[in-house]
């Protein structure tokens, strides 16, 4: 199927140039893909009854209707069934057919009717040039026929076309002109339409993708954490210090049971997109809690400032930038002591994770997904994240996220 550009608002967009800017319909309503008998047949008839009585009108100026002429208004009327696979052909015989039709003097009509619909189907179809050759073509015809060629031409007698003749000619190719390049317009305005509704679709799927797999990696990569450091006491201890093996498989229970609280909120909202979550998104009110489970992992947290009241978004942001920052000194730094500050002014959160170091481990320089996940975070709310290894060998995570200012919790 051949395709043309059209740019919208949102960038260049694809339309059918043969196919419906919808699915399953043409531009005149006929099912795609099949052949447009019912309109053919019931235009044929209309153009053939209509010359009928045309005919009695202009009896005087005009030659009846033959054979000859019959056949050649269901010939013009029958290329129409190919309107929708061959516009290009069918605008230029209809337009051929109906030219000698005029040409042999029959009575002015419907036969013209043929011709503006393959016209429109054409120029909707994107052969405009085509369908403006055509028609001019049918037009420089008429204007001979009526203002030299009517000497040697039937009917006999007849004399050149007057004004009002050509003005109702004039008219009648305006009138096509103007429909068709309107429903041209109108397709592809539903064209682009249509994209741009896809696109967003697209868009918002992607982003809720990237949602939900950030959710996972940061619920996850917290918890095995914890449960890996926790199972490799355990397993250390398990002989020497029951006491603390047994500590640490209390951690590991309680850490996996959260996790598996918010993968299983995770999947609800698969399950059921749209519904109201079950428990309430973490927020910095739940700073106590991490740093509770990163004492468990043998990691010690002093926390400097108070967590600010901020909107959900920004909330569980800030919580999930903490909540990875933590895991990563547990997974790749030396260090056992680690720092988080709070500070708020201006309608901005300033959110800063020390540890003393040293990295280690190949992913400690902070090119995981686990800090991809805080930047696209960040960035989703019109903030920013820095990562790095500081000057005196620590690592620092400074996350700035825009919040209207508000009472402390």
């Amino acid at each position: 199927m051949d395709e043309r550009r059209v740019r919208g608002r949102g960038g260049p967009v694809r339309w059918w140039r043969h196919g419906p800017p919808w699915p399953g319909r043409r531009a005149d309503g006929e099912p795609a893909g099949r052949w447009p008998w019912r309109s053919t047949v019931l235009l044929a008839a209309f153009v053939l009854i209509g010359s009928g009585f045309a005919a009695h009108g202009q009896q005087d100026g005009r030659v009846a209707l033959d054979p000859f002429a019959r056949v050649l208004l269901v010939v013009a009327a029958g290329l129409l069934l190919w309107r929708h696979r061959r516009p290009v052909p069918v605008v230029f015989g209809t337009a051929a057919v109906t030219a000698v039709y005029l040409a042999a003097g029959h009575p002015y009509g419907p036969v013209l009717l043929t011709v503006a619909v393959a016209c429109f189907a054409a120029v909707v179809a994107g052969h405009r040039r085509a369908a403006w050759t055509a028609l001019g073509m049918l037009g420089a015809v008429q204007l001979l026929v009526a203002h030299w060629l009517y000497r040697w031409l039937p009917p006999s007698g007849d004399g050149p076309a007057s004004l009002a003749q050509e003005t109702v000619a004039a008219t009648w190719i305006a009138v096509v002109v103007a429909v068709s390049e309107l429903a041209r317009v109108r397709r592809e305005q539903w064209a682009r339409e249509r994209a741009e509704r896809a696109q967003a679709a697209r868009r918002r799927a992607d982003e809720e993708r990237l949602r939900i797999a950030r959710e996972l990696h940061d619920v996850l990569a917290h918890s095995l954490s914890v449960i890996n450091v926790q199972a490799g006491v355990g397993l250390a201890l398990l002989d020497s210090d029951p006491a603390q093996a047994r500590t640490a498989l209390t951690t590991i229970k309680s850490a996996s049971k959260e996790a598996l609280g918010e993968v299983r909120q995770v999947l609800d909202t698969l399950r059921a997109p749209g519904d109201a979550p079950r428990a309430p998104a973490p927020g910095l009110d739940r700073l106590p809690e991490l740093v509770e489970q990163a004492a468990r992992a043998g990691l010690t947290v002093e926390v400097t400032g108070r967590p600010p009241r901020l909107p959900p978004g920004t909330d569980l942001a800030a919580f999930r930038v903490v909540q990875e920052a933590l895991t990563n000194v547990v997974r790749h730094s030396g260090s056992r002591h680690a720092r988080v500050h709070l500070e708020q002014a201006g309608g901005v959160l300033r959110l800063t994770i020390d540890d003393d170091g040293p990295a280690v481990g190949t992913d400690a320089g902070g090119s995981g997904n686990g800090l991809a996940g805080m930047r696209e975070r960040a960035a989703a709310l019109g903030g920013t994240i820095e990562a790095g290894p500081r000057d005196d060998g620590g690592f620092r995570v400074l996350a700035v996220l825009p919040s209207a200012p508000g009472p402390e919790r």
